[in-house]
């Protein structure tokens, strides 16, 4: 099989700083068995294998943290194996907070948006070790709110999934259609991330 990913890329990869909680990288393998199946996940991990990585689905450890260049490597080679677009990327953003166990406590204790709102950072810090994750304004009459991520740069193709994640989240707690769009972005030349969120 052809390499995916070239080495010079893996070295770009390696320079990216924090770590991401294993459940994280279980969520991206169940997404892919969702849209690709059995031979899509085998394909997937054949292709990690590939460029120096045997990253195994049955392998990863939910809890454990992993280098957060490896959610790198591993979204990199699901864009490039399946051709997947900005759309398919958020699709998969909606996936993830429907099948965490996580979420679905968070959301069972932490209904109202209030409450949710205190609880973001806390959150963000369980999964992730770098960025820092804060609301800056929810009001529920008007149905819109704004959350920022600052110390946080990954891949343009993340700020897709937050996208889809943080819709998904706003959604399964207000329970209306959400709406999210990255009004600001670092890799845009500004300062942080900033999603805008608008629901009826």
């Amino acid at each position: 099989m052809e390499k995916i990913i070239s080495s010079g890329e893996i070295e770009e990869f390696k320079k990216i700083k924090g770590e991401v909680k294993g459940v994280s990288l279980k969520e991206n393998f169940d997404f892919i068995f969702k849209e690709e199946g059995a031979s899509g996940l085998r394909k997937l991990e054949d292709s990690l294998s590939t460029v120096g990585f045997s990253l195994k689905y049955q392998d990863i450890k939910a809890m454990t943290f992993y280098p957060l260049w490896l959610d790198a490597i591993l979204l990199t080679a699901i864009e490039r194996l399946f051709n997947y677009d900005a759309e398919k990327f958020r699709e998969m953003g909606r996936f993830e907070p429907k099948t965490s166990f996580i979420i679905r406590i968070f959301i069972k204790y932490f209904v109202s948006l209030e409450r949710a709102a205190r609880e973001v950072p806390r959150m963000w810090r369980q999964t992730f070790t770098v960025g820092d994750l804060r609301v800056k304004e929810f009001d529920e009459k008007e149905g819109r709110g704004t959350i920022i991520l600052e110390n946080y740069k990954f891949l343009p193709v993340q700020c897709t999934i937050l996208q889809g994640y943080f819709s998904s989240v706003v959604q399964m707690i207000v329970g209306k259609e959400v709406s999210c769009q990255e009004v600001k972005c670092v890799f845009k030349g500004d300062p942080h991330h900033e999603f805008l969120f608008k629901w009826d």
